[in-house]
Protein backbone atom coordinates (compact mmCIF):
# COMPACT_ATOMS: atom_id res chain seq x y z
CA UNK A 1 0.00 0.00 0.00
CA UNK A 2 1.20 3.44 -1.14
CA UNK A 3 2.43 5.35 1.85
CA UNK A 4 1.40 8.75 1.15
CA UNK A 5 -2.39 7.04 0.60
CA UNK A 6 -4.51 8.45 3.11
CA UNK A 7 -6.02 5.57 5.29
CA UNK A 8 -9.92 5.55 6.37
CA UNK A 9 -9.21 4.72 10.67
CA UNK A 10 -11.92 3.30 13.22
CA UNK A 11 -11.32 4.94 16.62
CA UNK A 12 -13.26 5.77 19.71
CA UNK A 13 -12.77 9.08 22.08
CA UNK A 14 -11.07 8.30 24.85
CA UNK A 15 -8.92 10.53 25.99
CA UNK A 16 -9.46 14.44 24.21
CA UNK A 17 -6.05 15.87 24.01
CA UNK A 18 -4.68 12.68 23.11
CA UNK A 19 -6.93 12.07 20.30
CA UNK A 20 -6.64 15.63 19.01
CA UNK A 21 -2.66 15.36 18.89
CA UNK A 22 -3.43 12.00 17.01
CA UNK A 23 -5.43 12.90 14.71
CA UNK A 24 -2.56 15.68 13.17
CA UNK A 25 -1.72 12.54 11.37
CA UNK A 26 -2.75 12.63 7.37
CA UNK A 27 -5.72 10.24 7.57
CA UNK A 28 -9.12 10.28 7.84
CA UNK A 29 -10.49 9.14 11.48
CA UNK A 30 -13.86 8.14 12.31
CA UNK A 31 -15.44 8.38 16.11
CA UNK A 32 -17.69 5.53 17.02
CA UNK A 33 -20.22 7.58 18.39
CA UNK A 34 -23.74 6.51 20.32
CA UNK A 35 -26.59 9.12 21.29
CA UNK A 36 -25.86 11.71 23.99
CA UNK A 37 -22.17 11.24 23.51
CA UNK A 38 -21.31 9.46 26.68
CA UNK A 39 -17.87 8.40 27.86
CA UNK A 40 -16.15 6.84 25.48
CA UNK A 41 -18.18 7.63 22.51
CA UNK A 42 -18.22 11.14 22.38
CA UNK A 43 -17.31 11.54 19.19
CA UNK A 44 -15.99 15.66 18.17
CA UNK A 45 -17.76 17.18 20.98
CA UNK A 46 -15.79 19.50 23.38
CA UNK A 47 -14.30 22.41 22.33
CA UNK A 48 -11.03 21.09 20.84
CA UNK A 49 -10.37 22.54 17.29
CA UNK A 50 -11.11 19.11 15.72
CA UNK A 51 -9.86 19.13 11.89
CA UNK A 52 -11.75 18.49 8.85
CA UNK A 53 -10.30 14.63 8.44
CA UNK A 54 -12.21 13.70 11.61
CA UNK A 55 -15.54 12.40 11.44
CA UNK A 56 -18.18 10.07 13.40
CA UNK A 57 -20.02 7.26 13.02
CA UNK A 58 -23.00 6.06 14.92
CA UNK A 59 -22.31 2.86 16.59
CA UNK A 60 -25.40 1.53 15.03
CA UNK A 61 -24.11 1.58 11.05
CA UNK A 62 -20.50 1.11 11.83
CA UNK A 63 -20.59 -2.58 10.19
CA UNK A 64 -22.06 -0.75 6.87
CA UNK A 65 -19.09 1.23 6.54
CA UNK A 66 -15.77 0.63 5.02
CA UNK A 67 -12.45 1.32 6.89
CA UNK A 68 -8.82 0.28 6.20
CA UNK A 69 -7.49 0.01 10.27
CA UNK A 70 -9.61 -0.13 13.47
CA UNK A 71 -7.53 1.55 16.35
CA UNK A 72 -8.88 0.15 19.98
CA UNK A 73 -8.05 2.37 23.27
CA UNK A 74 -9.81 0.99 25.50
CA UNK A 75 -10.65 -2.68 26.84
CA UNK A 76 -14.43 -2.08 26.71
CA UNK A 77 -14.09 -1.54 23.20
CA UNK A 78 -11.93 -4.36 22.51
CA UNK A 79 -14.44 -6.50 24.61
CA UNK A 80 -17.43 -5.34 23.63
CA UNK A 81 -17.66 -2.95 20.16
CA UNK A 82 -15.19 -4.99 18.26
CA UNK A 83 -17.67 -8.19 18.81
CA UNK A 84 -20.80 -6.59 18.88
CA UNK A 85 -20.25 -3.05 16.94
CA UNK A 86 -18.31 -4.60 13.98
CA UNK A 87 -19.11 -6.76 11.41
CA UNK A 88 -17.08 -9.86 10.58
CA UNK A 89 -15.31 -8.38 8.30
CA UNK A 90 -14.12 -5.63 10.24
CA UNK A 91 -12.64 -7.51 12.79
CA UNK A 92 -10.85 -9.34 10.32
CA UNK A 93 -8.83 -5.41 9.17
CA UNK A 94 -5.81 -4.62 10.14
CA UNK A 95 -6.09 -3.73 13.90
CA UNK A 96 -4.08 -1.56 16.74
CA UNK A 97 -4.39 -1.49 20.39
CA UNK A 98 -3.62 1.34 21.78
CA UNK A 99 -2.72 1.51 25.65
CA UNK A 100 -2.44 4.28 27.80
CA UNK A 101 -1.42 3.17 31.00
CA UNK A 102 0.69 0.79 32.70
CA UNK A 103 -0.79 -1.97 34.09
CA UNK A 104 -3.44 -1.25 37.31
CA UNK A 105 -3.32 -4.64 39.78
CA UNK A 106 0.12 -5.45 39.49
CA UNK A 107 3.11 -3.43 38.79
CA UNK A 108 5.11 -6.40 36.96
CA UNK A 109 2.92 -9.06 36.54
CA UNK A 110 -0.39 -8.16 34.88
CA UNK A 111 -1.18 -9.67 31.71
CA UNK A 112 -2.76 -7.57 29.08
CA UNK A 113 -6.25 -8.40 27.58
CA UNK A 114 -5.45 -8.09 23.92
CA UNK A 115 -3.95 -11.68 23.22
CA UNK A 116 -4.18 -11.84 19.48
CA UNK A 117 -0.55 -12.06 17.93
CA UNK A 118 -2.23 -10.34 14.90
CA UNK A 119 -3.09 -6.94 16.40
CA UNK A 120 -0.24 -4.86 17.02
CA UNK A 121 0.06 -3.45 20.37
CA UNK A 122 1.47 0.57 20.65
CA UNK A 123 2.12 1.63 24.52
CA UNK A 124 2.66 5.25 25.09
CA UNK A 125 5.82 5.09 27.33
CA UNK A 126 8.76 2.92 27.63
CA UNK A 127 7.99 1.84 30.91
CA UNK A 128 4.39 0.92 30.70
CA UNK A 129 5.64 -1.54 27.87
CA UNK A 130 8.29 -2.59 30.17
CA UNK A 131 5.57 -2.92 33.27
CA UNK A 132 2.86 -5.16 30.86
CA UNK A 133 3.29 -8.98 30.37
CA UNK A 134 2.08 -9.17 26.63
CA UNK A 135 2.70 -12.67 25.70
CA UNK A 136 3.31 -13.21 22.23
CA UNK A 137 1.71 -10.09 21.20
CA UNK A 138 4.37 -7.49 19.28
CA UNK A 139 4.55 -4.11 21.00
CA UNK A 140 5.53 -0.79 19.71
CA UNK A 141 6.03 2.38 21.86
CA UNK A 142 5.10 5.71 20.47
CA UNK A 143 5.94 8.66 22.51
CA UNK A 144 3.56 11.57 23.34
CA UNK A 145 3.82 14.58 20.90
CA UNK A 146 2.17 17.99 22.17
CA UNK A 147 0.83 21.28 20.68
CA UNK A 148 0.17 24.28 22.64
CA UNK A 149 -1.23 27.54 21.91
CA UNK A 150 0.49 29.96 19.77
CA UNK A 151 2.35 32.47 21.52
CA UNK A 152 1.56 31.13 25.18
CA UNK A 153 5.17 31.10 27.12
CA UNK A 154 5.80 30.55 31.04
CA UNK A 155 6.24 33.83 32.95
CA UNK A 156 5.98 32.39 36.37
CA UNK A 157 5.44 35.42 38.37
CA UNK A 158 3.26 33.43 40.91
CA UNK A 159 4.56 32.37 44.06
CA UNK A 160 3.16 28.98 43.74
CA UNK A 161 3.20 25.63 42.26
CA UNK A 162 0.58 24.63 40.42
CA UNK A 163 -0.87 20.88 40.42
CA UNK A 164 -2.72 19.28 37.41
CA UNK A 165 -4.99 16.58 37.96
CA UNK A 166 -8.64 15.55 37.38
CA UNK A 167 -10.70 13.71 40.42
CA UNK A 168 -8.08 13.71 42.48
CA UNK A 169 -9.99 13.29 45.55
CA UNK A 170 -11.51 10.12 44.76
CA UNK A 171 -8.33 8.48 43.03
CA UNK A 172 -6.27 8.24 46.73
CA UNK A 173 -2.98 7.26 46.99
CA UNK A 174 -2.00 6.22 42.97
CA UNK A 175 -2.53 9.67 42.14
CA UNK A 176 -0.74 11.09 45.05
CA UNK A 177 -3.69 12.74 46.85
CA UNK A 178 -2.08 12.10 50.06
CA UNK A 179 0.93 13.63 48.79
CA UNK A 180 -0.40 16.68 47.44
CA UNK A 181 -1.94 17.34 50.60
CA UNK A 182 1.13 17.05 52.70
CA UNK A 183 2.71 19.35 50.12
CA UNK A 184 0.09 21.83 50.10
CA UNK A 185 0.24 22.41 53.79
CA UNK A 186 4.46 23.35 53.34
CA UNK A 187 4.27 25.32 49.92
CA UNK A 188 1.59 27.45 48.53
CA UNK A 189 -0.05 24.98 45.48
CA UNK A 190 -3.25 25.49 43.48
CA UNK A 191 -4.84 22.35 42.50
CA UNK A 192 -6.76 22.44 38.83
CA UNK A 193 -8.62 19.89 37.22
CA UNK A 194 -12.38 18.05 37.05
CA UNK A 195 -13.96 18.27 41.04
CA UNK A 196 -10.42 19.98 42.09
CA UNK A 197 -12.87 21.70 44.66
CA UNK A 198 -13.29 18.58 46.53
CA UNK A 199 -9.28 18.49 47.24
CA UNK A 200 -9.58 21.68 47.89
CA UNK A 201 -8.35 22.78 44.72
CA UNK A 202 -9.69 25.54 41.93
CA UNK A 203 -11.46 24.02 39.60
CA UNK A 204 -11.24 22.52 36.27
CA UNK A 205 -9.44 25.04 33.32
CA UNK A 206 -10.62 24.45 29.84
CA UNK A 207 -8.29 22.76 27.36
CA UNK A 208 -7.62 25.65 25.82
CA UNK A 209 -7.18 28.02 28.35
CA UNK A 210 -5.06 25.73 30.73
CA UNK A 211 -1.44 26.07 28.93
CA UNK A 212 -1.72 30.05 29.89
CA UNK A 213 -3.24 29.47 32.93
CA UNK A 214 -0.64 27.45 34.54
CA UNK A 215 2.40 29.82 32.75
CA UNK A 216 2.18 32.08 35.26
CA UNK A 217 2.99 29.54 38.16
CA UNK A 218 6.62 29.20 39.56
CA UNK A 219 6.38 25.57 38.79
CA UNK A 220 4.61 22.44 37.67
CA UNK A 221 4.14 19.53 40.67
CA UNK A 222 3.68 16.14 40.01
CA UNK A 223 2.34 14.07 43.23
CA UNK A 224 1.20 11.20 41.20
CA UNK A 225 2.70 7.59 42.38
CA UNK A 226 2.03 5.14 39.56
CA UNK A 227 0.82 6.55 35.91
CA UNK A 228 1.44 7.07 32.59
CA UNK A 229 3.37 9.95 31.49
CA UNK A 230 0.90 13.01 31.63
CA UNK A 231 0.32 14.98 28.92
CA UNK A 232 -0.28 18.04 31.12
CA UNK A 233 3.46 17.92 32.57
CA UNK A 234 4.42 18.03 28.48
CA UNK A 235 2.60 20.71 27.78
CA UNK A 236 3.58 22.55 30.65
CA UNK A 237 7.25 21.34 29.69
CA UNK A 238 6.68 23.15 25.82
CA UNK A 239 5.98 26.72 27.27
CA UNK A 240 9.17 26.68 29.39
CA UNK A 241 7.60 25.63 32.81
CA UNK A 242 10.74 23.63 35.56
CA UNK A 243 9.18 20.28 36.51
CA UNK A 244 9.34 19.00 40.03
CA UNK A 245 7.55 15.33 40.52
CA UNK A 246 8.32 11.74 42.03
CA UNK A 247 11.14 10.04 40.20
CA UNK A 248 9.08 7.21 39.47
CA UNK A 249 7.57 5.89 35.86
CA UNK A 250 8.81 7.36 33.05
CA UNK A 251 8.93 10.69 33.97
CA UNK A 252 12.11 9.87 35.35
CA UNK A 253 13.54 9.54 32.28
CA UNK A 254 12.29 13.34 31.22
CA UNK A 255 13.66 15.09 33.91
CA UNK A 256 16.91 15.70 34.92
CA UNK A 257 17.92 17.12 38.15
CA UNK A 258 19.59 20.17 38.09
CA UNK A 259 18.57 21.02 34.02
CA UNK A 260 14.89 21.15 33.39
CA UNK A 261 13.18 20.32 37.43
CA UNK A 262 13.73 17.76 40.01
CA UNK A 263 12.77 14.60 40.87
CA UNK A 264 13.05 12.42 44.02
CA UNK A 265 11.44 9.91 45.75
CA UNK A 266 11.97 11.92 48.94
CA UNK A 267 8.85 14.22 49.11
CA UNK A 268 10.70 16.57 51.70
CA UNK A 269 13.62 17.27 49.11
CA UNK A 270 10.92 17.70 46.62
CA UNK A 271 9.33 20.56 49.06
CA UNK A 272 12.33 21.90 49.91
CA UNK A 273 13.72 22.34 45.86
CA UNK A 274 10.02 24.04 45.47
CA UNK A 275 10.93 26.40 48.28
CA UNK A 276 13.99 27.43 46.14
CA UNK A 277 12.13 28.21 42.84
CA UNK A 278 10.05 30.14 44.42
CA UNK A 279 12.36 32.04 45.97
CA UNK A 280 14.64 32.56 43.02
CA UNK A 281 12.52 33.13 39.93
CA UNK A 282 15.69 33.07 37.61
CA UNK A 283 16.90 29.51 38.59
CA UNK A 284 12.89 28.45 37.68
CA UNK A 285 13.30 30.30 34.54
CA UNK A 286 16.38 28.67 33.92
CA UNK A 287 14.82 25.36 34.57
CA UNK A 288 12.21 25.97 32.79
CA UNK A 289 14.13 27.11 28.93
CA UNK A 290 15.84 23.61 29.63
CA UNK A 291 12.35 21.94 30.19
CA UNK A 292 11.18 23.90 26.70
CA UNK A 293 14.33 22.37 24.60
CA UNK A 294 13.64 18.74 26.04
CA UNK A 295 10.15 18.68 25.07
CA UNK A 296 10.57 20.32 21.41
CA UNK A 297 13.39 17.37 21.32
CA UNK A 298 11.49 14.93 22.55
CA UNK A 299 7.86 15.29 22.30
CA UNK A 300 7.31 17.29 18.83
CA UNK A 301 4.10 17.19 17.13
CA UNK A 302 5.91 16.50 13.99
CA UNK A 303 7.83 13.52 15.14
CA UNK A 304 4.62 12.20 16.68
CA UNK A 305 2.00 12.54 13.84
CA UNK A 306 5.09 10.95 11.30
CA UNK A 307 5.04 7.91 13.99
CA UNK A 308 1.38 7.57 13.43
CA UNK A 309 1.42 7.56 10.07
CA UNK A 310 4.31 5.23 9.71
CA UNK A 311 2.93 2.53 11.92
CA UNK A 312 -0.84 3.09 10.05
CA UNK A 313 0.52 2.88 7.12
CA UNK A 314 2.61 -0.52 8.02
CA UNK A 315 -0.11 -2.34 9.29
CA UNK A 316 -2.11 -1.36 6.62
CA UNK A 317 -0.16 -2.71 4.23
Amino acid sequence: MPRNRRLRVLTWHVHGNYLYYLTQAQHDFWLVTRPGHPPGYAGRSGVLPWGNNVHEVDAAVVAQRDFDVVLYQHREHWEHDRLMVLSEAQRKLPSVYLEHDPPQNNPFAERHWVTDPATLLVHVTHFNRLMWDCDAVPTRVIEHGVLVPEGVRYSGELERGVVVINNLATRGRRLGADIYASAAGRVPLDLVGMNAQQAGGLGEIGNLDLAAFTARYRFFFNPIRWTSLGLAIIEAMTIGMPIIGLATTELSTVIADGENGYVATDVDSLVERMRALLADPSEARRLGQNARRTALERFGIERFARDWHDLLCEVAM
